[in-house]
């Protein structure tokens, strides 16, 4: 008989685990692929992080049984210490994945003070060596805007086209492959043919110009949507792009069958309450001007992208400043910003027919969530979804992005007609 210190024998006792015939597990509108690592609810993808995945798959291969939080810990932690309260928020986001809640309970029940339970009936089968799927590409295309800027525009994915506007600052490639992007962005286009753009003064489309206004950026949005064939079609905004969104559905109802605005806001911060006094007291145009756009070591930069992703780690951060040095230069982004700060669509508002779902963090700081409140209110029957998050996008690491993706996902599949 062979004896190993324990540590060893915790790795060995693992390693045997995975090299079993790898299952597929069925419950409740859910199949969790152990060899793909994939899960999908109702025939739908659901972006999970990878402790989220383990603690599903560790509960679905002891159904019914009693999953001890030592288990837990030893399983998915590799032993380390680790708080309540991280636990709480790990089982929370499985419980999302799944469709399941904590008041529920009718997948994951708690078990006071000694584990959990997958309480849902379980089937298993054996995973086929069927070839895994072919690897989800993008293919970036150019057109012309009515001024004639080049803007570039991507198709990933298949199925029901979506039209997704990212913010201003943006990069088609770079993005596609961000660590803190990427999940999200496969995860509609595992759903959708998912088609994104560059504005004008970002990534690989051309330079925004001295005196372009919003127009120009709404007719940048018709220009991508007729290069990519739709005609009456969904959009997903993020910030300033739930504006652009606006604008086109107020004004070309017919092109617009539904809205998912993430974060969205009708008015620039230079028309708010809190707006600064005068520009140079605006952190980020002081940052622009101090010349440490871009760098990861300059304390300026860090501390805006700290603002932008409150809680995102040290290298996430400096990925993130990485990304906004490769979607725009300094020149372009002071032009962006003054014409960003000062755009407002709440007159549009009240004339947007399209269906409707605000989300945004409950505790943004640079974009609060009471401007969402006012586009949900301003916008008949939108509905709104206030989540737990400081961030001012959805990254992929942010626990609310499971939530925000899911709700998007149920929304569109509900209230859109798309090409």
């Amino acid at each position: 008989m062979e004896i190993f210190p324990i540590r060893q024998w915790v790795i060995l006792t693992r390693a045997r685990h995975f090299q079993a015939d790898p299952m597929i597990y069925s419950f409740s509108g859910n199949t969790l692929d152990v060899r793909g690592h994939t899960l999908t609810r109702d025939g739908l993808s659901v972006p999970v992080e990878p402790q989220v995945f383990d603690i599903i798959r560790i509960l679905a291969e002891n159904s019914g049984a009693l999953v001890t939080k030592d288990r837990l810990i030893e399983e998915v932690w590799d032993g380390r210490i680790v708080s309540e309260a991280t636990i709480s928020a790990r089982i929370n986001a499985a419980r999302t994945a799944v469709g399941d809640n904590g008041k529920d309970q009718e997948i994951i029940q708690t078990v006071m003070r000694r584990g959990f339970k997958m309480v849902a009936q379980v089937s298993v089968k054996e995973a086929t060596n069927k070839e895994a799927p072919a690897r989800l590409q993008q293919t970036i295309r150019y057109t012309k805007s009515k001024d004639g800027t080049g803007i570039a525009y991507s198709k990933a994915g298949h199925g029901p086209s979506v039209l997704y506007a990212w913010h201003h600052l943006s990069h088609l490639e770079h993005d596609w492959s961000s660590t803190l992007l990427s999940r999200g962005l496969r995860a509609l286009a595992e759903n959708y043919s998912l088609i994104r753009y560059d504005v004008r003064g970002a990534g690989l489309s051309e330079p925004i110009k001295p005196g372009d206004t919003l127009d120009d950026h709404v007719n940048d949005m018709i220009a991508v949507a007729d290069a990519a064939g739709l005609e009456c079609f969904p959009v997903i905004a993020t910030l300033q792009g739930a504006a652009v969104a606006i604008r086109l559905a107020a004004r070309e109802p017919q092109r617009i069958s539904c809205l998912v605005l993430h974060n969205g806001y009708a008015r620039g911060r230079a028309l708010r309450e809190s707006a600064p006094t005068h520009a140079e007291h605006d952190p980020f145009i002081a940052l622009l001007k101090s010349g440490g756009w871009g760098d990861p070591d300059n304390g300026f930069m860090r501390a805006w992208a700290t603002m932008v992703l409150p809680m995102a780690s040290f290298e996430e951060t400096t990925e993130l400043i990485r990304l906004f040095a490769h979607a725009s230069n300094t020149e372009d982004a002071l032009f962006q910003r003054d014409l960003i700060d000062k755009l407002d669509v709440t007159e549009d508002l009240a004339k947007v027919r399209a269906p409707t779902l605000v989300v945004h963090a409950s505790m943004c700081t640079i974009h609060p969530a009471t401007e969402g409140r006012k586009v949900a209110a301003g916008i008949a029957d939108a509905e709104f979804l206030e989540v737990d998050s400081s961030s001012t996008f959805f990254s992929s690491s942010d626990p609310a992005n499971e939530q925000v993706l899911r709700a998007t996902i149920d929304f569109l599949n509900s209230h859109c007609d798309s090409q």
